[in-house]
């Protein structure tokens, strides 16, 4: 979602949700390859950039605090590639993050911020880029921020540089859950106990809710149980979900945020709502994702 308002470009930056994940391979260099289903949510973090006399970065919201604001954070290492590849265009900017999505989560938070500050900073510079280009300059930033450029429902392979749009995938209410614990991705597929997996099976013809939870009961996310072993406190999570009685519950990415697929937006509010009252200090967003 892009905004122009005197001279400010608003977007909110998505978070991503991993619907199943295997790990297929590793290559020489230690990078696992992945076979993925990505969709995003339609709530995530929010990210403003101002042309200014100076460059500033200042970062707000629930989860600012948590959050570094030197060079070492990804809006910066975005703005600092496409201002190096772009040097004539790039002039100094004020940019704002609204931090909403829990920090090393699993739900692509730093590569959404990236991939928004690119695509921010190309409207405000003026520079007429490709999602290729884009996409090559966010690579070295990390793995997820391509597919958080393209920002649809989409699987990715290799080490997420291979990307296939899905043509039509249908809007799915969920609600997402963490329960603040924190996870090294590192870590985590260190603790793989096999690398080697089958790709994910062919996609179905029918793409409604339950034919696509159906679809996931024959996937699954390879990074559970290492991130059980390193975290068994995702195990509260993932519980608290199945006892709304979802359609699907899982795990996104290498944790720790969890979600689980409903029938219909108010399914999910109510799932929401209950956990809510029950976990009042855990995160819990009822949402839904973009359809294609």
């Amino acid at each position: 979602m892009l905004a122009s308002f005197d001279h400010t470009i608003s977007l909110i930056a998505p978070a991503k949700i991993n619907l199943a994940l295997h790990v297929t391979g590793r290559r020489d260099d230690g990078y696992h390859l992945l076979d993925s289903l990505v969709v995003f949510a339609r709530f995530g973090d929010r990210l403003d950039v101002t042309k200014a006399v100076v460059d500033s970065f200042t970062i707000s919201g629930p989860y600012g605090a948590d959050l570094p604001g030197d060079e070492s954070n990804l809006v910066l290492k975005a703005r600092d590639a496409l201002r190096r590849h772009y040097p004539e265009k790039a002039t100094p900017v004020a940019i704002h993050l609204e931090k909403y999505l829990p920090i090393a989560s699993g739900i692509g938070g730093g590569s959404s911020d990236a991939a928004a500050a690119l695509r921010a900073l190309t409207t405000l510079w003026g520079i007429e880029a490709s999602l290729i280009e884009l996409a090559a300059l966010g690579l070295p930033l990390g793995a997820d921020v391509p597919m958080c450029l393209h920002g649809e429902a989409l699987i990715a392979r290799g080490i997420g540089e291979d990307i296939e749009r899905i043509a039509a995938f249908p809007r799915l209410p969920m609600v997402l859950v963490n329960n603040g614990v924190t996870v090294s991705t590192p870590q985590v597929f260190s603790a793989l106990g096999r690398r080697d997996n089958p790709p994910l099976p062919a996609l179905p013809l029918r793409m409604g809710p339950g034919d696509v939870c159906t679809y996931l009961a024959q996937t699954d996310n390879h990074l559970f149980a290492a991130t059980q072993k390193l975290a068994p406190s995702i195990n509260d999570s993932m519980q608290a979900l199945i006892e709304t009685n979802p359609l699907l519950a899982r795990m996104s990415g290498s944790g720790g945020t969890c979600f689980a697929i409903y029938a219909d937006d108010e399914m999910a509010e109510a799932a929401a709502t209950r956990l809510h009252k029950t976990q009042p200090d855990w995160f819990v967003v009822a949402t839904s994702t973009e359809g294609n």
